[in-house]
């Protein structure tokens, strides 16, 4: 009976989890189509080489650094928590043996690492190539924790 109650418990800790990224994911599409409108971002970076994995961390960290662009910055930064929430529930669900939330999570959080790569990309670049990529990891994301969040009801 313990095993069973312990299992809810991980299943609705993994569900909350999943509701709160994908509340997040909402308002970081919002901040990153405001980011798109209104932040006039240098492209390329100077100095930068957006085809390196350097290029990619220069992007990363000229965007953690730019207090006048501050919905860049908060879009960076949710970015950033969005990566390490969708590990977190990544590694929830596998201590949890709950095997619906490990196929949901590790689709969710490949989306989420390939949209934040494709953002630093996109900042160091300029490539509308990347601003695609970034989308469609958004989209692959959101539709992962809401099919995991169907179906683990």
């Amino acid at each position: 009976m313990q095993r069973t109650s312990t299992r809810t418990a991980g299943a609705n800790a993994l569900r909350f989890l999943a509701g709160a990224a994908l509340l997040l994911l909402v308002v970081e599409f919002l901040l990153g189509m405001l980011v798109n409108l209104f932040v006039q971002i240098p492209s390329p970076l100077p100095g930068t080489t957006a085809s390196t994995s350097k290029g990619l961390l220069q992007g990363l960290a000229w965007s953690l650094t730019q207090t006048s662009m501050p919905m860049l910055l908060v879009h960076v930064v949710l970015g950033v928590m969005l990566v390490l929430i969708s590990l977190v529930l990544m590694v929830l669900s596998i201590v949890a043996r709950q095997r619906r939330w490990i196929i949901a999570s590790v689709i969710a959080a490949c989306g989420i690492i390939i949209a934040a790569l494709s953002g630093s990309g996109f900042v160091a670049s300029g490539a509308a190539a990347s601003s695609l990529v970034m989308s469609i990891g958004f989209l692959v994301s959101l539709v992962a924790y809401a099919i995991g969040f169907s179906i683990t009801r």
